[in-house]
């Protein structure tokens, strides 16, 4: 039993003539694995082994009582020979990680160098181009060298040669370098980068455009000020100062020193020094600190007002920029006939008149213009809005915006006349307003024959093109019965709603809800995550278990005013008409 014992202690390697773990030498990964299988194998032939030498133990116990304390301590060392092996096992496992993690940061290390390696290469290639380039510029450059003197040369010509290629290397060497800079080379264009957008990055834009424009509104109110005589003294001693400067042809000189000024004080207030000069007291607006962690509904928010800002500001750029282009366009020809005009009268007194004549008489038309006519105008806005020129034309140039609707309102003009004069014609399409002459209809005919609905049924004057939203009938359970998309319309005793559906071409998918059915009208919020009041409206009717919600409403609190006072009013009629009877 001993020798059993022995021969499974040192069956393996012993402990002493394992490899240091710094001095393994490398193996793969497959290896590894390997290796782990086979030390799991032998471990397990080793418990088999083990406890057949347990058995047989157990057997010389049972055969000889005498020897019962030997086979426990025999027992003792077979035990502590398994926590041995198992000892074993795991520090050749640790082994075996550790090589795996020390060839995982070399293979790290191996493509960082790689990296480094490529860049170096490219950056040679790039500068060997450059030095070849360089080379072949100069020997271009260069004069050419002069054709094989013949056999018999005398020593003067030599020393001339040699003078002059020596001039012309002295010339490269000095002004070589200046005449590389005259070279012409393709402009390099950089794409740049665009950002993600970022609720965070956005706000932060939209306070450092805000800084931007600072200083700019700060000179037009300050002017704008001066004009309205805000402060009198101040407003005073400018248009005197303003007129001597006309008077006697300085005005260029005036303007140059005022920036020549404001440029000083602007070197002065970089220094540290607190100098503040401005006819309107300037009011200094709370600056809130950002905040880091928000929450769904304040990002949204957020979101909406700096978008809401943007959609202004950019609108009002528009606007200034489509009236400008509208002015030279003869858009409008009464106005820039105005402007023709003037620019014929300009262009003949310019070269009738000389330049110092010229020069005065608008310096003083200007200071008059400024410091007096404006300041009357827009004291009394009726005079401005009948003699100001400029003003007039300005507030009366049209956008693009406008145009868009003018020529659309002529369009629905000329085809409601023509409709007129052909019914017949005009039938299919929609149905008449025998009032207004105004046809009624939708993507799919004639507004009553969609809805079923006497033509007398008309969609009222503020929703004649209905509002996009979407019905939420929560009484159904599939989805697409749950939601759908389409316009709301609402006539005199209807609320109608024609679904989008690409398969609603009958009328089965359309809603028309009497307006006298209707129990309760109330502004709905369909997420109540996001911010404000919602863009939703619950109608609630004897027929539905849960109130009916047009939600995604755009214009949500002008279709909740028209339903609810043509709502009002129908009810207000039954009950009039309930008290006669």
């Amino acid at each position: 039993m001993r020798k059993r014992l022995d021969r499974i202690r040192f069956r393996g390697q012993r402990r002493d003539e394992f490899l240091d773990l710094v001095d393994s030498p490398n193996t793969s990964d497959t290896e590894c694995s390997e290796e782990a299988v086979m030390k799991t194998r032998t471990s397990v032939r080793e418990l088999e082994e083990l406890r057949e030498v347990e058995g047989e133990q157990l057997s010389d116990t049972q055969a000889d009582p005498g020897s019962f304390s030997a086979a426990l301590q025999d027992e003792a060392r077979t035990d502590l020979n398994e926590v041995k092996a198992h000892l074993e096992i795991a520090l050749l496992e640790k082994h075996f990680l550790q090589e795996e993690l020390r060839k995982l940061r070399e293979e790290s290390n191996v493509d960082s160098l790689k990296q480094e390696l490529e860049r170096e290469r490219c950056r040679c290639n790039d500068l060997e181009l450059k030095i070849s380039e360089v080379l072949k510029s100069r020997l271009e450059d260069s004069p050419k060298a002069p054709p094989p003197p013949p056999p018999a040369v005398s020593s003067t010509d030599k020393q001339k040669e040699t003078l002059s290629n020596s001039f012309l290397k002295w010339l490269n060497d000095r002004f070589g370098v200046y005449i590389e800079d005259f070279r012409f080379q393709p402009e390099e264009t950089t794409v740049e980068t665009e950002e993600p957008l970022s609720a965070k990055r956005l706000t932060e834009n939209m306070r450092r455009l805000k800084r931007g424009f600072k200083p700019v509104t700060n000179f037009m109110r300050n002017l704008s000020a001066l004009s309205r005589w805000y402060s009198i003294y101040t407003s005073a001693i400018a248009f005197f100062v303003y007129m001597y400067a006309a008077w006697h042809g300085w005005i260029v000189p005036m303007f140059l020193f005022l920036a020549i000024l404001r440029l000083s004080l602007n070197c002065l207030i970089a220094r540290g020094w607190r100098i503040q000069w401005s006819i309107v007291p300037e009011v200094s607006e709370p600056v809130e600190p950002p905040k880091e962690d928000l929450t769904v509904s304040e990002k949204f928010q957020l979101v909406l007002d700096v978008a809401q800002k943007a959609q202004n500001l950019f609108g009002r750029m528009a606007n200034i920029l489509e009236k400008i282009k509208n002015l030279f366009m003869w858009v409008h020809p009464e106005l820039t006939e105005k402007l023709y005009i003037g620019l014929w009268l300009a262009f003949i007194s310019s070269c009738l008149l000389p330049y110092k004549l010229l020069g005065f008489i608008i310096g003083v038309y200007a200071g008059i213009k400024f410091f007096i006519i404006d300041f009357i105008f827009k004291s009394c806005p009726k005079l401005r809005q009948r003699f100001d020129t400029p003003y007039i034309i300005w507030t009366n140039l049209p956008t693009d915006l406008q145009l868009k609707e003018r020529s659309s309102s002529t369009l629905s003009r000329r085809a409601a006349a023509g409709g007129r004069g052909s019914v017949g014609a005009a039938a299919p399409l929609g149905v008449r307003d025998e009032d207004g002459g105004r046809y009624c209809s939708t993507k799919r005919g004639a507004f009553h024959e969609v809805f079923n609905l006497p033509e007398s049924e008309r969609p009222l004057t503020v929703c004649e093109n209905g509002w996009r939203c979407c019905l939420i009938n929560r009484d159904r359970k599939t989805p697409t019965d749950y939601i759908r998309n389409g316009v709301l319309y609402v006539t005199e005793n209807y609320l109608c709603f024609e679904s989008s559906s690409s398969r609603s071409g009958s009328s089965k998918r359309n809603k028309v809800i009497k307006l006298l059915d209707i129990t309760d009208v109330q502004k709905y919020k369909v997420l109540s995550v996001l911010p404000g009041s919602g863009m939703g409206i619950s109608i609630a009717t004897p027929s539905t278990l849960k109130p009916m919600v047009f939600g995604a409403m755009m214009h949500r609190d002008e279709a909740f005013d028209a339903i609810f006072t043509q709502y009002m009013k129908i009810v207000a009629m039954a009950t009039a008409t309930s008290q006669e009877t």
